[in-house]
């Protein structure tokens, strides 16, 4: 499947403004050229066409998997989302989410939607400590069910408190894909697409050089 995506996601997030150049001070302490903020998806079609991006993405992967999980709070639109443009493309699967806090009435439970069963892919948006991840991992196994992957929408490949990124990490650690609907490489591409972007190009390449990691683990 071509990965033509990657580049209108690009595109995409630039346009609304999700993905923004200038100087921005990181949780690491670093001075970063770009700022990527997935909680500005917040109108129905902007989630819309970011939930199409990861289908795109997530079938293109060809990760089998049976259900979607989705943390909370971020992963619960995106899951919802992301589940709909599956339906929308052929592939009707279950979903689920969790609740920050045990509910003891009602249905009662630490998750809503379909039981956590089979293959398990979890939704995000992005993964910076991995703190969501192993929290999904850990609700996923306590269902016996079996986290298979995990979806975002930019992989910053960029090098934690070691050589490896967080998305390295991940994968290393839980030996599971982390599948990305784009990465540093693919912002890197669009810069160079654009000449009024120069200067842009010359930070986020010295940025990478600095901080980035070149290959997957």
């Amino acid at each position: 499947m071509p990965d033509n995506f990657r580049h209108e996601f690009i595109r995409f997030v630039v346009a609304k403004k999700v993905l923004n150049f200038g100087e921005f001070k990181t949780k690491a302490g670093r001075l970063s050229p770009y700022f990527f903020d997935a909680g500005l998806f917040f109108d129905g079609q902007s989630l819309k066409q970011l939930a199409q991006f990861y289908a795109k993405a997530i079938l293109a992967a060809e990760t089998g998997f049976d259900m979607l999980f989705g943390p909370a709070y971020k992963g619960i639109p995106l899951v919802t989302a992301v589940a709909m443009a599956l339906a929308d493309a052929g592939h009707n699967v279950r979903y689920s989410f969790n609740r920050k806090e045990t509910k003891d009435h009602g249905e009662g439970g630490l998750t809503v939607g379909a039981p956590l069963a089979g293959r398990v892919l979890i939704i995000d948006d992005v993964i910076s400590a991995g703190t969501s991840v192993r929290q999904s991992v850990e609700i996923i196994k306590a269902a016996n069910a079996v986290p298979c992957g995990v979806a975002i929408a930019l992989d910053r490949m960029e090098r934690g408190t070691g050589e490896l990124s967080a998305v390295q990490e991940v994968e290393r650690y839980y030996g599971m894909p982390v599948i990305s609907i784009a990465r540093l490489d693919d912002v890197v591409n669009y810069l160079q697409t654009d000449g009024q972007m120069a200067g842009n190009l010359i930070a986020v390449k010295k940025y990478r050089e600095q901080y980035g990691v070149t290959t997957h683990a």
